[in-house]
């Protein structure tokens, strides 16, 4: 059995007032909480083969309760972590609809006035959904779409023809994000990157954290919907400021507009089918309010509100936050697809069992 590092850390939280006196410090103690299935789990995987390590962060009430590093996995991994990216892009669009260059509802043709058509009428809102109409990834014969820049990912997919009218029916994908990205690059005159950075990674310190330049590695492109990298903490920050309601370290990055607007249903009604739908096969659920803007909506309460969001990816890279026990985590992986094609391993929906495992921790002291 491959050694699995395991870290339960005993620090100091220095909460600062806004005009950034302390006001408390408080000790984060050594858990109580019997993680030992979920080190097994994991340790299970890469022993396996199937990934050649991972890592996991796991943080409630914004204390770090659990750390764990598995096989070649370190603090300072960078891996390629797939379609968990949209959920970075979709807070990227967020912050710029909350300077007011963009909204939810603009139509692709306001900024884009030669997509004409079905695919001209679909709004950001439908390209952050799934419900735009547009085909899910190049059709056969058509080169991979791992161009380096956004405008020449849009380039290739206006002549596509669309699949439906927009609204009508959730397809998961990733070509009608790159539009959208696009969208956002013409109303602030920066390119993806920098806009990235400038409104996310650079205030939440996420240095690892980047679109670009695009892997060309089968799986990892198209850039928004599954080109970016990031390592645990990195990803971790992310999460923080997301479950805070677009707070970090003091300083507002979301509106909490933003963060309810993309945790909300986004499909509206939209025909959801059998194939593509995670929360079906994920969590045995046939709800159609399944999807928000970049993320999954795995579970919701009586109000219909998202209580267990989500953004997994086909490499294994798993973030999550479970609001009703104000927890978050991220399980950090990229997927040896030779040994698990091999073994019937499904990385896409092997991870989603962490959050269930951390909720019985969470019921089950030492």
């Amino acid at each position: 059995m491959k050694h699995v590092k395991q870290y339960v850390f005993l620090t100091t939280v220095i909460i600062l007032s806004s005009s950034g006196g302390v006001l408390c410090a408080q000790s984060t103690r050594p858990a109580a909480y019997d993680f030992s299935a979920i080190k097994q789990t994991i340790n299970a995987w890469v022993d396996s083969g199937y990934y050649p390590g991972a890592a996991l962060l796991i943080v409630k009430d914004n204390r770090v309760l659990y750390e764990q590093y598995a096989g070649n996995y370190t603090p300072a991994t960078v891996a390629y972590i797939a379609s968990a990216g949209k959920w970075l892009a979709a807070a990227t669009i967020a912050a710029v609809v909350d300077d007011g260059k963009l909204s939810w509802d603009d139509k692709v043709k306001k900024w884009l006035p030669v997509v004409t058509g079905p695919k001209g009428e679909a709004t950001i809102r439908q390209l952050f959904s799934h419900t735009a109409g547009y085909p899910d990834y190049q059709p056969a014969g058509h080169r991979r779409d791992d161009y380096q820049t956004l405008q020449q990912s849009v380039d290739s997919i206006i002549p596509l023809p669309a699949d439906t009218i927009p609204g009508a029916v959730f397809h998961y994908g990733g070509l009608a994000m790159q539009v959208a990205g696009r969208m956002a690059e013409l109303a602030t005159g920066k390119d993806w990157e920098t806009l990235f950075t400038d409104k996310i990674a650079g205030p939440l310190h996420m240095k690892q954290t980047h679109f670009t330049p695009v892997d060309t590695t089968p799986g990892h492109s198209p850039m928004l919907g599954g080109g970016a990298r990031a390592s645990l903490h990195d990803y971790a920050r992310f999460l923080s400021m997301i479950s805070n309601d677009g707070m970090f370290e003091g300083k507002r990055i979301l509106s909490r507009c933003a963060i309810k607007e993309m945790q909300a249903d986004q499909l509206c009604g939209a025909s959801v089918p059998n194939k593509g739908n995670y929360v079906k096969d994920a969590r045995g659920s046939l709800r159609k309010d399944i999807y928000g803007l970049g993320e999954w909506r795995e579970e919701t309460n009586e109000k219909d509100e998202a209580i267990l969001i989500s953004s997994p990816s086909w490499a294994g890279a798993y973030p999550w936050i479970d609001k009703q026990n104000h927890v978050y985590g991220f399980f950090l992986a990229r997927v040896n697809v030779e040994k698990a094609n091999a073994h019937g391993f499904s990385s896409f929906y092997a991870s989603p069992v962490l959050p269930l495992l951390v909720r019985k921790a969470l019921g089950k002291k030492n």
